[in-house]
């Protein structure tokens, strides 16, 4: 199945979803239409008379507006939207308050008339009575929602010194360009972005012309008749209307990228109605876009408006990289970008005073979640998993996509969480106000972060998080040299800060153990009776770095212990290192008088697993050795671990 028929088929699936979300999140839209954020609405009566104002809060900005295909795409130009937009479009009066900017009025007024006389609904009627007396900017003004000056034209900015306890005005609202000379970014009322109410007696239906349904149909209607061209459309099989143009902002309501775009159309008489003016567009092969492939104007119009959906819905976004999994059912699914305690921080907290006892309950209610899901989709029902990225601001590309079977889908993300499994403290839990302990393999965004630097840029995050889809969906080894990097950053635990170098040591364990899978098997906890090199060497390393730290906790100090700061230089050269780390540790051992015998006792067991030749071998260790480190440092830690100073434990060790 391809993408634009699956995003279609999920359309289909989700009629009852189209139009209903908060005020604040991006709906499934009805074809024909898109979203704005309005700053003003205008309220009028059934005779088109001015009611009331007000200017509305970001929280109730979104706003669904009808839309044609070249308005729903535009960036400058005459390209009115048919009923809600800005002022430089709907107010015949824009030039009379000072606007320099090119006026659309006269399109927008008889894009709104043809509408109105197809048989728009009274709402749409008052509208356009309203909008022909050519007094909008003038009603505002009077009702003080917008600002003149001494010369009846729009200020440019605040011209009073706004008290923090004032309610919302325009000026909030609407940031413009900055003034070169005060270096003061300078808000244009005229920018503002207009809806309208309409309170009809009679007309019991919903005010707000934005949700009504009556309107809505009508202009779906309406504008559906307008089309021309017909053609066989590739996705439902159908000879239909084909799209001129295919909508934008899929991943934001600035996104002006397509995923479809042709530099040249024709009506059903052959005439060219768009041309990029230098006959390349399709390398010779072809005159017009239709003798290539045709989509057809509503199923174009339903799978772009489902994309945009479930990318706000249950994407992952970073820069201009976005990756929504999802069932064509309409069913919600766990995403691959993920890590478990995300996937579950919405759910009722874990309430335990033992960390460990909730690191595993996070594993396990992963995995009751990840059965949840088996019995919510099925086995058969289809998955998509599909990436967009651009490279620049007008063309969107696919650089991931995959359709898979229910079944197939959660079995590759659960064996992903078990095979790159490892104990975690780094994630935030909102719902608990704390840093939460989890096992579970960490999200690709944490695996970039872990391998370059919190401080990595957008290009190399996306870059990294595109060569982690295939190993979480497809199952492909990761990448030998993100293995090597996230190693690297976590060997130099002296050049992070503490709560980085923890980040960077889980995460390196976690890659370092699914990159081994099929080689060797590694556990979670210490595995006292393995016996290679890299390993002995990291539990010496962990042995002396808690072995310090007690002995500066007891003398009441806090400086970094010497296995932190050799640790670089341990993982590239450990037998010439070790010796270094281990003199000096005479110092600390006779500070901790009778609980030394448990230190040296254990150094000396792990150095008896050395075969005498990888003992004196000094090449550099692999990601093996954190691992172990990792592992001896978590059980010195723990309670039962701790040494006693008494007599007959000292005399009998």
């Amino acid at each position: 199945m391809n993408w634009i028929q699956s995003l279609y088929e999920t359309y289909e699936n989700c009629q009852a979803s189209i139009g209903k979300s908060a005020a604040a999140q991006v709906p499934l839209l009805p074809i024909c239409h898109t979203t704005q954020k309005a700053q003003l609405e205008i309220t009028l009566d059934g005779q088109g008379n001015f009611r009331r104002a007000r200017v509305l809060s970001k929280d109730e900005s979104r706003t669904i507006i009808p839309c044609t295909e070249k308005s729903a795409g535009r960036t400058s130009g005459e390209a009115p939207h048919p009923l809600c937009d800005k002022l430089q479009y709907i107010a015949a009066d824009y030039k009379l308050f000072g606007g320099e900017k090119k006026h659309y009025h006269a399109s927008y007024l008889n894009l709104l008339a043809n509408w109105v006389g197809s048989g728009a609904p009274r709402k749409v009627q008052s509208i356009y009575k309203y909008v022909q007396k050519g007094n909008i900017i003038s009603d505002l003004v009077s009702y003080k929602i917008l600002f003149v000056d001494e010369n009846n034209k729009l200020f440019i900015e605040r011209p009073w010194e706004k008290d923090k306890n004032a309610p919302l005005d325009i000026f909030d609202l609407l940031p413009g360009g900055i003034d070169l000379r005060t270096n003061k970014i300078k808000p244009w009322q005229a920018d503002a972005f207009v809806r309208w109410t309409v309170e009809i007696q009679d007309d019991i239906e919903d005010a707000a012309v934005w949700n009504n349904q009556a309107v809505i149909q009508s202009w779906i209607e309406y504008y559906s008749s307008t089309k021309e061209t017909m053609g066989l459309c590739l996705v439902t099989g159908e000879k239909t209307f084909s799209a001129d143009q295919h909508p934008a902002k899929i991943r934001n309501d600035g996104d002006k990228a397509k995923l479809i775009a042709s530099g040249k159309s024709r009506s059903k008489t052959g005439k060219i109605t768009i041309d990029d003016g230098c006959g390349f567009t399709f390398l010779g092969r072809f005159t017009y876009p239709d003798q290539a492939a045709a989509v057809g104007f509503k199923a174009s119009q339903k799978a772009h408006s489902a994309l945009r959906w479930l990318i706000a819905k249950q994407g992952y976004r970073s820069g201009d990289l976005a990756i929504v999994a999802w069932a064509t059912s309409g069913d919600s699914v766990i995403q691959p970008t993920d890590d478990p305690a995300d996937a579950l921080d919405n759910d009722v907290p874990v309430e335990s005073s033992s960390d460990v006892y909730t690191a595993q309950e996070v594993a396990l209610r992963l995995k009751k979640k990840i059965a949840g899901y088996r019995q919510e989709i099925g086995a058969i029902d289809q998955i998509v998993v599909m990436a967009v990225d651009s490279a620049s601001k007008g063309r969107l590309a696919i650089v991931y996509y995959r359709s898979l079977s229910g079944s197939d889908f959660l079995d590759r993300i659960e064996h992903w969480h078990e095979s790159a499994a490892w104990y975690h403290t780094y994630h935030y839990s909102k719902a608990q106000k704390r840093y939460i302990h989890f096992i579970g393999a960490p999200a690709p965004a944490a695996i970039a972060e872990a391998a370059y630097g919190s401080r990595l840029d957008d290009k190399l995050k996306k870059t990294t998080i595109k060569r982690l889809l295939p190993c979480i969906v497809d199952g492909q080894p990761i990448p030998f040299d993100l293995v090597e990097s996230t190693v690297r950053r976590a060997s130099n635990r002296a050049g992070l800060a503490d709560w980085e170098w923890k980040k960077a040591l889980s995460i390196a364990c976690s890659l370092y153990r699914k990159f081994q899978e099929g080689k060797e098997k590694y556990d979670m906890s210490l595995d006292e009776t393995r016996t290679t090199r890299d390993y002995l060497y990291g539990r010496l390393l962990a042995i002396a770095d808690v072995l310090e730290e007690r002995a500066l906790s007891e003398a009441e100090k806090n400086r970094p212990t010497n296995a932190t700061r050799y640790m670089q230089q341990f993982s590239q050269h450990p037998f010439q290192t070790w010796k270094q780390i281990h003199d000096a540790l005479t110092p600390y051992l006779v500070r901790l008088g009778g609980k030394a015998y448990y230190y040296k006792n254990l150094i000396a067991d792990v150095k008896g697993l050395f075969d005498p030749e990888d003992y004196v071998d000094n090449k550099p260790l692999t990601g093996e050795y954190l691992l172990a480190y990792y592992c001896q440092r978590q059980k010195m830690w723990e309670k039962k671990s701790e040494p006693t100073d008494d007599k007959e434990t000292s005399e009998e060790n």
